[in-house]
């Protein structure tokens, strides 16, 4: 495949396009920077930029998406949900129909109708990033006419070791039997790249822990 990968520099883009070369797929990593990614083709791009998106991704099978909003929530979410938009608009305009997306925990739920990111003792630093991620996930709940799917990580996603073992689910937060909900990078991105081969969950979230 050839994958365009928006926020490729980051710890979990940066990973996707590792895992992504490793199969034997072309990845086009996209960043402000334009910094090297991996054995990816690096170049400089805005995701806010609808038109620029469609230009980037004119060629490509397949659009990933791994921007993050800001973590201590220094700028408001609109920005956020709107660079998602123009994500969605650019991959539109370009003819494209496989979009995947790096989603946040907090809109997970740990109970029916109960979200990870409303319970009490959930951390005020990544509050406003969850905050956000929800209003993306709500968006893309919108989007009818391209089959997106959006990835949760677990309540911690951290660097760590690649062990291709690890458990897909829905809505509802995954934990094990201490009630413990990770999962690292690497295999988080083994996930997120089995998802853009595989098209298994198409117009819907999916959540991936241990």
């Amino acid at each position: 495949m050839r994958i365009l990968l928006f926020g490729a520099t980051g710890m979990v883009g940066s990973r996707i396009a590792a895992e992504a070369l490793s199969r034997g797929h072309e990845v086009t990593a996209v960043s402000r920077s334009g910094k090297p990614v991996g054995d990816a083709t690096s170049v400089t791009g805005d995701a806010s930029d609808a038109a620029k998106v469609a230009e980037l991704a004119a060629g490509h099978d397949a659009v990933a998406s791994a921007l993050a909003p800001p973590r201590d929530g220094s700028a408001p979410a609109a920005p956020f949900l709107a660079a998602n938009a123009a994500v969605v608009d650019g991959v539109r305009a370009s003819g494209i129909n496989r979009l995947v997306v790096v989603g946040g925990a907090g809109s997970l739920e740990v109970a029916p109708g109960k979200d990870l990111v409303d319970q009490p003792d959930f951390p005020d630093l990544y509050k406003a990033e969850s905050l956000a991620q929800r209003d993306a996930l709500g968006y893309y709940r919108t989007v009818n006419d391209i089959d997106w799917t959006y990835i949760s990580p677990a309540a911690l996603i951290e660097p760590g070791e690649r062990t291709g073992t690890f458990r897909i689910g829905g809505d509802r937060l995954l934990a094990d039997a201490e009630g413990n909900s990770r999962i690292t990078a690497e295999d988080y991105a083994i996930a997120f790249v089995d998802e853009l081969e595989k098209t298994a969950h198409p117009r819907a979230r999916i959540g991936v822990a241990y």
